[in-house]
């Protein structure tokens, strides 16, 4: 236990995370620090293309096999089955109603791209190799969750809306997949010599640009936080801390079944401990419109984004390492 809260402690203190505190910090004490919102798209659309340009370069690299295939459906198992796992704990915890419930478990369910691309810097920054598949694997779990939130909904007296054409475009067409999926993709085509045209742009400001994105997002989370009291009722609040832990512990036991790398299983535990606060609100206000986004909203990026940033991606990275030896 000493070894891994000391290695927690060392992955704690890297630029990105102390970046993402002093965002959520001068948010908190109300500070007139800002980011214009052209510039942070900028850059998340900068972070999205380079992490899975890398990705891709990487899967060109190592091949498809029966690895990849294996990880990729225990990422699109665990995006089904999560969220009856976080219902069921929003059933226990709080007074949510079902619908409320349904949607908050899709946000737990499916996964943080951010969270994701965070996670894969902290690794790059301690010298850790992950696999390069996990880019998809990460694509591959956006979705499900959402279907199981609405069977979910559905079966519980709460008012879903039917899986129309509409909603699956929402949901498969969103830009962060789209750009995530595609950029993959190019870079598993071009591979190294691909990867030699334009490396200076994706390698080397990868991680300037990436302190300056959680600058900003530490500062959407602080001003989230405070505009969001009455939503946060204990039980909430704990739900929000609490089930980044067992789906990271969900993501630990599929790492270690799979065989991935240290650095394979802790992006999987980053995955599975994360909450989307981007594709999934998107759909849930055409799949679940009678839903409350002040409540998904706070939890997944007001409440668990904070923890997994600060706490979360250096504990399961520390975990990996014990594990893995």
């Amino acid at each position: 236990m000493q070894d891994i809260l000391s290695l927690a402690g060392a992955n704690l203190l890297t630029p990105m995370i102390l970046c993402f505190a002093l965002g959520l910090f001068a948010a908190l004490a109300r500070s007139e620090l800002t980011i214009p919102e052209a510039v942070a798209k900028g850059m998340s659309i900068y972070l999205l293309f380079a992490i899975g340009f890398k990705g891709g370069v990487a899967v060109a690299d190592h091949g498809l096999d029966g690895r990849l295939v294996a990880a990729l459906l225990a990422g699109v198992v665990l995006s089904f089955v999560i969220p009856f796992v976080a219902f069921a704990g929003l059933k226990f915890m709080t007074r949510l109603s079902a619908t409320d419930a349904a949607a908050v478990a899709a946000h737990y369910g499916s996964i943080s791209i951010v969270t994701f691309v965070t996670g894969s810097s902290v690794l790059q920054s301690a010298g850790i190799e992950a696999e390069g598949y996990m880019v998809a694997v990460a694509a591959a779990m956006e979705a499900p969750a959402i279907i199981s939130a609405l069977y979910l909904a559905s079966r519980t007296g709460g008012r879903a809306e039917k899986m129309d054409a509409d909603l699956w475009r929402e949901i498969l067409l969103n830009g962060s997949i789209v750009l995530l999926v595609g950029a993959f993709l190019i870079g598993m085509i071009t591979g190294q010599p691909g990867m030699a045209r334009i490396e200076a742009f994706i390698v080397a400001p990868f991680q300037g640009v990436l302190c300056l994105f959680l600058l900003d997002m530490g500062l959407v989370a602080g001003r989230g936080m405070r505009a969001s009291k009455g939503v946060l009722t204990a039980g909430v609040l704990a739900f929000g801390l609490l089930m980044p832990v067992v789906g990271a512990g969900f993501g630990l036991a599929a790492g270690l079944m799979l065989g991935l790398s240290t650095g394979g299983v802790a992006l999987m535990m980053v995955l599975t401990g994360s909450a989307s606060y981007i594709a999934v609100p998107a759909a849930m206000r055409v799949a679940l419109p009678d839903a409350n986004p002040s409540v998904y909203l706070t939890l997944s990026l007001g409440v668990t984004f904070p923890f997994n940033l600060v706490v979360g991606i250096p504990a399961w990275v520390a975990v990996a390492q014990a594990v893995g030896g």
